[in-house]
């Protein structure tokens, strides 16, 4: 059976962090300077599959590849060279102690990997692509490994991948040991435990960013005096806070600290030398939206948050639907795709944003997306490689 080819197939969510990681303490272990905590997103809307092969008839002299969105993709790179490192390791290990298993850390792999969504869009797409990759070449390996393990494995590759393991409500621990053994995630909360939690994702540029997060990381560190303050201090509350507001389910905590956290960041990046901006005049009329809703909702309902680009993720309860997507959903209208029908049918606007703020929005956001709370990886019986060893005919 030398020509017999290896597969598992898995799939990856992406997260949005709430308590956002920023900051490396050591770029080469990706350790981070602070603790972080994120909502897992359903799979059903965001996700990325990934099929892991090897075989002993691949030609040894190709090595390793990967087929990301049906281009080759460049896997020499440090960080996923780690994360094959580590993992060729463990299952060497199996091999060694049972003599009788195929030799499978021996052979080339081949991945191939497919979002669907825009990739490198500030839609955390690292996160989802390394936890996928970890993953599927854990189950492909057979390893008996569990999803905190691996989380240490995927941090290498991406920070935040870590916590895209699990489903649900995910803290990444920063840890203290030089070697990253302590950093890595767990599960604060199930998605059942807090089922109701939803997303609006506003996508304002599928364009790639300027600065890339790990260039303005390592900018963040060295310039901003704000960025101390915020590891000693601001983070350490704000993961306190939360959790506390995950387990009470208490939303208008959960969305205070939200987007005090997400504030606290870009004003981090604002006081970075020479300057990171990457939320824009969209970005911004956003925020002002779910001011707007919220007073007028005489409660909070809504929460934004932003990562390192100018996408606005807003989150929000299921009950509370009508105040938030409905509002939007009249402003930006059927020009912008991506609303579901079965969520926007019969939503009657109650709320109106004032012309200013409207008018940046209907410009400026190109689709949506609308999602909510969702599991960790998936098993999957959809094999993007074939039999043989070829990418799958789709």
């Amino acid at each position: 059976m030398a020509d017999k080819v290896y597969r598992a197939s898995t799939t990856a969510p992406v997260n949005i962090a709430v308590v956002k990681y920023w900051g490396k303490r050591d770029s080469k272990l990706n350790l981070p300077t602070n603790s972080s905590l994120s909502v897992t997103l359903s799979q059903a809307d965001l996700r990325t599959l990934t099929t892991a092969s090897c075989s002993a008839s691949y030609p040894a002299s190709q090595g390793d590849s990967l087929l990301l969105n049906g281009e080759p993709s460049d896997i020499a790179g440090a960080r996923t060279q780690a994360c094959f490192r580590e993992l060729r390791t463990r299952r060497e290990a199996l091999e060694a102690a049972d003599p009788s298993l195929p030799q499978l850390s021996t052979m080339p792999l081949r991945l191939v990997s497919e979002n669907n969504f825009p990739t490198a869009a500030g839609l955390a797409s690292s996160a989802a692509g390394f936890a996928a990759l970890v993953r599927a070449i854990a189950n492909l390996y057979e390893l008996p490994a569990s999803p905190s393990e691996l989380s240490l494995i995927a941090r290498q590759g991406s920070g935040s991948a870590c916590r895209s393991l699990f489903g649900g409500y995910v803290a990444w621990r920063m840890g203290d040991a030089a070697d990253g053994s302590d950093s890595m995630a767990d599960q604060v909360a199930e998605a059942s435990h807090w089922p109701d939690m939803r997303a609006l994702i506003l996508v304002v540029s599928a364009a790639k960013k300027g600065v890339s997060s790990t260039s303005g990381m390592q900018q963040t560190v060295a310039t901003s005096g704000l960025f101390q303050e915020r590891i000693a201090k601001v983070v350490p509350q704000n993961m306190a806070a939360m959790e506390k507001a995950i387990a009470e389910r208490d939303f208008a905590s959960f969305a205070e600290v939200t987007m005090r956290d997400s504030n606290s960041f870009h004003a981090t990046c604002a006081d970075t030398y020479p300057p990171i901006f990457y939320m824009n005049d969209v970005s911004r009329a956003a925020i002002r939206a779910v001011e707007q809703i919220n007073a007028a909702a005489g409660r909070t309902v809504a929460a934004y948050t932003f990562d390192a680009g100018p996408n606005a993720v807003i989150y929000y309860l299921e009950k509370d639907t009508e105040a938030v997507v409905g509002t939007l959903y009249h402003v930006l209208g059927g020009e912008v795709g991506g609303w579901k029908s079965t969520v926007v049918q019969g939503l009657k606007p109650s709320i109106s944003l004032d012309e200013g703020v409207a008018g940046i929005l209907k410009a400026g956001v190109s689709r949506v997306i609308l999602t909510g709370v969702g599991e960790g990886p998936l098993k999957s019986e959809e094999y993007l490689v074939a039999q043989d060893g070829s990418p799958a005919k789709r």
